[in-house]
């Protein structure tokens, strides 16, 4: 058998050709899956990294939101609290201030009032007061004159401004009081209602009442007496006290007129018309940021209020007990002699510095107390409170017209078994020598609108108890000293 014939290098060139053409057809086609592959690799690839940035994107916003919720929450938990601090602070004010504050619609109905009103009401529960009107717990004539006052209020937007007003309740009761009423807004600034805040005034009126009852009596007793002498000692006595009491009556009156009370009904008409977003208006307004603050220093403010209205008042009728005991002291010349009473002398005499606080405080006086004994005394404590009034009424009109600077007066206390004496000298004007036999004088007076009564009676009074009254000076500008002696027990004697 032949070999195969070798093929002509002309079918081996295009044999070659051929497979070298379906080979780099071959890697073109692979290089293309390869490209293929890699785009669609690189096409996840950038895909991944998308996805990745957008779950980082996605991850920073959920923590920005996690951080403004927390914020939120923060503010929010800042914004309860600070809105129950103000609720509590009005509830307590609402709950424990003796003024009537209430708020009414604009028929005159009760819808929010102070735990003094509902007490002054008669009513146990508020249910049994919200809704109701003035017409349901006061006489006709007054509520009817509050109504109309309210009805104006709603109708022109102007405040009623410290009205006094009597108010007779259905059951017979009487109160007078200070009344501010203004217009209740809501947070539109249309008028809804009324807000009002009334104090008490009774206890002055009473007390007035009884000034006038006492100087009816006073007259009533110097007419029976008919002792012209001792009327006007007692007049000028009881218008010594008259001007403590005027002085105490002026200042309650000026402090109630004055007082925080009424910014408690501003601020709780500011809250009302801030009801609806309240926690926003307590946390983001200026205004409500400082109201918590507010209301507890206003409860201190009223706290103050009260302690010194009611220390005037004490006073006051502490005055007009002692206007009693000059009417009855009065009384006693027509009948019988003064009860004789054991007493300290110190208390007498510091009774008689408090009926006359006030002047010493204007005039500005400074008082000192030299007590080297303190003696107790059996006598008629009225007319040696009645001598003590005087000299020191005396001493304060002496310090007053001498113009110092520095001016005292020095009140001591020695005693003996029998004896007790007090000595009260000041820096005043000072006595002239043919003055001093004078001064005890009935109707002599150096001051121009003295009348001589007071050193006179103080005198008589003196007398009366055993007794002495006695005074030197060293002349014009050198003061003077008042001697008052007293026996420590009783003696008899003539009045």
């Amino acid at each position: 058998m032949q070999p195969a014939e070798p093929p002509a290098p002309a079918d081996l060139v295009a044999s070659l050709t051929a497979r070298l053409a379906a080979a780099e057809q071959a890697i073109m086609a692979r290089d293309k899956t390869i490209q293929a592959l890699v785009a669609r690799e690189k096409d996840r690839t950038a895909k991944r990294h998308s996805t990745m940035e957008e779950n980082a994107a996605l991850q920073q916003i959920v923590a920005s939101k996690t951080l403004e919720l927390e914020a939120q929450n923060r503010k929010l938990e800042q914004t309860t609290n600070a809105l129950r601090e103000t609720s509590a602070l009005l509830e307590m004010l609402l709950k424990n201030t003796p003024a009537y504050i209430y708020f009414k619609d604009d028929h005159s109905r009760f819808v929010r009032f102070s735990q003094s009103l509902l007490k002054a009401s008669g009513q146990v529960d508020a249910a049994q007061v919200i809704g109701k009107t003035d017409f349901d717990f006061f006489v006709e004539s007054h509520a009817r004159e509050t109504f109309l006052d309210e009805q104006h209020i709603l109708r022109t937007g102007e405040p009623l401004v410290g009205k006094t007003e009597k108010m007779q309740y259905l059951d017979g009761r009487i109160q007078w009081m200070l009344t501010t009423k203004m217009p209740w807004k809501n947070k539109d600034g249309e008028i809804i209602g009324t807000a009002g805040i009334s104090s008490d005034l009774t206890a002055i009126k009473t007390t007035e009442a009884e000034l006038e009852t006492a100087h009816k009596q006073l007259v009533d007793a110097s007419r029976q007496a008919g002792m012209a002498e001792v009327a006007t000692s007692v007049l000028h006595n009881v218008g010594n006290v008259l001007n403590s009491v005027n002085v105490s009556a002026t200042l309650v009156t000026d402090q109630v007129r004055r007082s925080k009370v009424a910014s408690v009904g501003k601020l709780a008409v500011l809250l009302e018309q801030h009801r609806d977003d309240l926690a926003g208006y307590l946390t983001n307004d200026p205004k409500g940021q400082i109201i918590p603050a507010y209301l507890a220093r206003l409860a201190e403010e009223l706290a103050k209020e009260q302690t010194s209205i009611m220390t005037e008042l004490d006073g006051l009728q502490n005055n007009i007990d002692h206007i009693k005991d000059i009417v009855a002291m009065q009384q006693s010349y027509a009948k019988t002699s003064g009860v004789v009473q054991t007493v300290a002398l110190t208390d007498l005499i510091e009774d008689a510095l408090r009926m006359n606080t006030g002047s010493f405080i204007r005039h500005d006086i400074e008082i000192v107390r030299d007590y080297q004994s303190k003696p107790t005394v059996s006598l008629d404590k009225n007319k040696v409170l009645q001598t003590l009034v005087n000299l020191v009424r005396n001493a304060q009109h002496a310090c007053d017209e001498s113009g110092r600077a520095d001016k005292q007066v020095i009140i001591k206390i020695t005693s003996t078994e029998s004896l007790a004496t007090i000595t009260l000298t000041d820096n005043g004007i000072g006595i002239p020598v043919e003055n001093l036999t004078r001064i005890f004088a009935h109707g002599f007076t150096t001051r121009k609108y003295g009348h001589g009564f007071g050193l006179h009676s103080s005198a008589l009074a003196a007398k009366e108890i055993g007794g002495s009254l006695t005074a030197r000076s060293d002349g014009p500008g050198h003061g003077a000293t008042f001697i008052l002696s007293l026996p420590v027990k009783p003696e008899a004697h003539s009045s």
